[in-house]
């Protein structure tokens, strides 16, 4: 990525969860050398564990973001406010990149000001096993080459698509929070197998395994995921009556319903 060029230093603000699964990615990835990322980090496990990638790791955020072309913000929302007391003083032509869920372009701009370039991320958990998903929306400001950049940052530990900022409440309710339902059903299906005699590292790996099958069909494929349910429900076979079960207990209208309450939520806290 030859437009990565222009960045000379790249700040990380939170090296948790997922800021240390964006350091990994670039770093290992490539997309950006490690001699030019600062992060910053409270917690002394965390800068530890930046170091150990050759990456010079602060306690002081506004140290870290001092004379950076790219800051991203991998905090908690509710970190926002105390965050921006701490923060100094940024470029002006720095490129601001933010995980914080539900905290808007706007508010951000708000924080930065309106001739900041802010770029808003809402990105996944799967990231920490390098196959996350992201959906990304930048402001105005932002040139196309800077947008590509930040795409490539987090391609580097799963898929991306730009989407239009209207849509990133319900990014987050299907895969920002998704995760956590699919573990949901991943877990039922272990107690279930659990419960019809096997034991619980066996049910585990049929489970997991069978999501990420489905899931890499469904990635893979043409065919719908309606075809495909259609596919593997035989008549008057097995999993027509498991499927026959989950419809009548409404199944889908409860993920429906699941994914509105978080993107409200998202929306909520927007405000």
């Amino acid at each position: 990525m030859s437009n990565t060029n222009t960045i000379k230093k790249t700040a990380i603000i939170g090296l948790g969860n997922m800021g240390g699964a964006i350091l990994s990615g670039v770093v290992s990835g490539g997309i950006l050398p490690a001699e030019a990322i600062v992060g910053a980090d409270k917690a002394e496990a965390c800068r530890a564990k930046a170091e150990k990638l050759g990456v010079r790791a602060v306690p002081d955020v506004s140290v870290a973001v001092s004379d950076a072309d790219l800051v991203i913000l991998a905090v908690k929302p509710q970190s926002l406010e105390a965050l921006m007391a701490e923060i100094g003083s940024v470029k002006k032509s720095a490129v601001i990149v933010s995980i914080l869920a539900g905290k808007k372009i706007s508010t951000l701009e708000g924080c930065f000001g309106k001739d900041a370039k802010i770029v808003r991320v809402m990105p996944n958990t799967p990231a920490l096993v390098g196959v996350g998903m992201s959906g990304i929306s930048g402001n105005g400001n932002v040139f196309d080459e800077e947008l590509e950049t930040v795409v490539g940052i987090f391609s580097s530990f799963g898929k991306t698509a730009v989407v239009d900022e209207s849509l990133m409440d319900i990014v987050t309710g299907i895969s920002g929070s998704g995760p956590a339902y699919v573990y949901m059903f991943i877990d039922a299906l272990i107690k279930a197998g659990v419960k019809g005699g096997m034991d619980e590292a066996a049910a585990k790996l049929f489970a997991a395994q069978t999501v990420k099958g489905a899931a890499e069909m469904v990635l893979k494929s043409d065919v719908s995921p309606e075809q495909l349910k259609i596919n593997v429900c035989s008549p008057g076979g097995t999993t027509i009556e498991a499927v026959k079960v989950l419809e009548e207990q409404g199944f889908e209208d409860i993920v429906v319903q699941a994914v509105k309450a978080c993107a409200d939520k998202s929306q909520l806290m927007g405000k």
